[in-house]
């Protein structure tokens, strides 16, 4: 049970970080200053109502797979978790907060865009890692 529910945790971020990847980040490039500033605020809040429960619920589930049960899996799809925490606050929180207080350059959204592929590669990572882990090759026909 627990693992349909990482699976589906897995799953919504994956969906999410793409659609971010390919529509939303390069989307900011098209408002002007004032208006992205303004709807940065905007988008920030809402987005969090999405994102916050997803990564929460995957930190959490990883950590419990780690404490009920050491395994490569779990081990490695906890460091890859934690590993996005860390980048997700320590490269793009600043971006975001400079796009939020209207201190930010042209350079800065391009770098959003640019840096979000390792992110972006890295969800997609633990969500085939997860499917494999759910239906190991041995089940399958």
């Amino acid at each position: 049970m627990i693992e349909a529910v990482r699976l589906l945790l897995d799953l919504g971020l994956i969906v999410l970080i793409w659609m971010v990847q390919l529509v939303v980040y390069p989307s900011f490039k098209y408002y002007p200053e004032s208006d992205l500033v303004r709807w940065h605020q905007t988008y920030t809040v809402r987005i969090a109502y999405i994102v916050m429960p997803l990564m929460m619920g995957q930190l959490l589930l990883s950590g419990f797979q780690v404490y009920d049960s050491q395994s490569f899996y779990s081990v490695g799809s906890f460091m890859l978790v934690l590993s996005l925490w860390a980048i997700t606050f320590s490269l793009f929180v600043p971006i975001h907060g400079k796009i939020e207080s209207n201190s930010f350059i042209p350079k800065d959204l391009h770098q959003l865009e640019k840096r979000n592929w390792i992110r972006t590669f890295l969800w997609s990572l633990i969500f085939v890692w997860s499917v494999l882990e759910l239906f190991p090759s041995s089940t399958r026909p």
